[in-house]
């Protein structure tokens, strides 16, 4: 008697599964996921296709928890069946799709993109987690809305093309995701630099009448409690490493102005009252220089000069702050932060110190 080929025999299993209870259903489906997990050797593929249709059958036989744990588990596999895992992946329940669309690393970037421009947000949220989220994803995703670009941004192994980062730039409605993408490193220099020169005003820059805007103000002055309070946080930050330019960035587009003179302060070597020259002083050489001291680069050094009280920074100044800060020597920024023109300025326009050297005068 001719043996039955192994299409006839898998045709005959899934008659008898369309046909058997659903708890035995259940417990086929059980024993096929042992059978794939516990293959490791190279059968693996050749056993996922060919599990692939009963998985199938038995998928639309069997409970949601089932399918549940079954998306779990193949979530872990190199090697799955293929459309069984798409099948899983675009499920309307979200409890079944996410655990694949998170972690499956068998789902393909096109099954992926797909699955991004249709399924539901709790989908998107589970796509735009995962470890690595290729361009095309990355893309279809940003389509459905900005709801999901701030998940995107804020995973450091989402990779964005250069049409994403201007998509992003340019669908931004309330400043958050301009926030976030100048704070992700690996933003391309002209994309921050975009976003900065557009950012939208403080809340109360539309009381200042037209004719008064361009008019310089010299930043609020603060207290000496201010940067009381402030400064052993900074120094706290600083003594675990976390004080960088990506916290110093932060503190300038949220306008922490104590945190901020502080952490300049903290990382250049240079007294407050310095810090507090060169940012409220016209001319924006000193604060350069005083960011150069702080090694900070230049993407941080272009928001703080941008987020600074006062009229916002031409394109004119812009390129020369940039020449400034590529032009200067660290050693030489320090030195003059610390003992130099810069410091003895500062000294020379505080109060306390010209009513000192008057009295030391007399």
């Amino acid at each position: 008697m001719m043996a039955n080929s192994p299409a006839d025999i898998l045709g005959e299993l899934e008659e008898a599964v369309a046909t058997c209870p659903r708890d035995r259903c259940a417990r086929i489906l059980s024993g096929i996921v042992q059978l794939l997990t516990g293959s490791r050797d190279r059968s693996q593929e050749l056993l996922s296709g060919v599990v692939d249709g009963v998985l199938l059958r038995l998928t639309e036989r069997v409970e949601a928890s089932a399918l549940i744990q079954l998306s779990t588990t193949l979530a872990d596999l190199k090697v799955a069946p293929p459309e069984t895992l798409r099948r899983l992946a675009s499920h309307d329940n979200a409890d079944v799709a996410c655990p694949v669309l998170l972690g499956s690393q068998a789902l393909s970037t096109a099954d992926l993109a797909v699955i991004a421009a249709s399924c539901g947000e709790r989908h998107q949220r589970a796509i735009a987690a995962r470890d690595c989220v290729e361009p095309d994803v990355a893309e279809a995703l940003i389509r459905r809305g900005e709801h999901i670009c701030l998940a995107l941004i804020k995973n450091p192994g989402t990779q964005f093309s250069e049409a994403a980062f201007a998509t992003l730039a340019a669908a931004d409605q309330d400043g958050e995701i301009a926030k976030a993408l100048v704070l992700r490193p690996g933003t391309p220099d002209l994309i921050v630099r975009k976003l900065l020169s557009t950012a939208p005003a403080k809340p109360n820059a539309s009381a200042v009448p037209p004719a008064q805007a361009a008019v310089p103000t010299p930043p609020k002055p603060r207290c000496s409690a201010d940067y009381a309070n402030a400064r052993p946080e900074i120094i706290a930050l600083s003594r675990v490493g976390k004080l960088n330019d990506s916290t110093v960035n932060r503190f300038a587009i949220r306008g922490e102005t104590a945190n901020l003179f502080a952490a300049l302060s903290v990382l250049s070597g240079a007294p407050i009252e310095i810090v507090e020259h060169v940012m409220s002083d016209d001319d924006c050489e000193g604060l350069v220089m005083a960011c150069r001291a702080a090694r900070l680069n230049w993407a941080t050094t272009l928001a703080i000069l941008s987020n600074r009280s006062g009229a916002r920074l031409s394109f004119a100044q812009r390129e020369r702050a940039q020449l400034i800060f590529e032009m200067l020597l660290l050693s030489t920024s320090q030195w003059a932060v610390r003992w130099g023109e810069i410091a003895a300025s500062a000294n020379t326009n505080d109060p306390g110190n010209r009513g000192a050297k008057m009295g030391n005068s007399r």
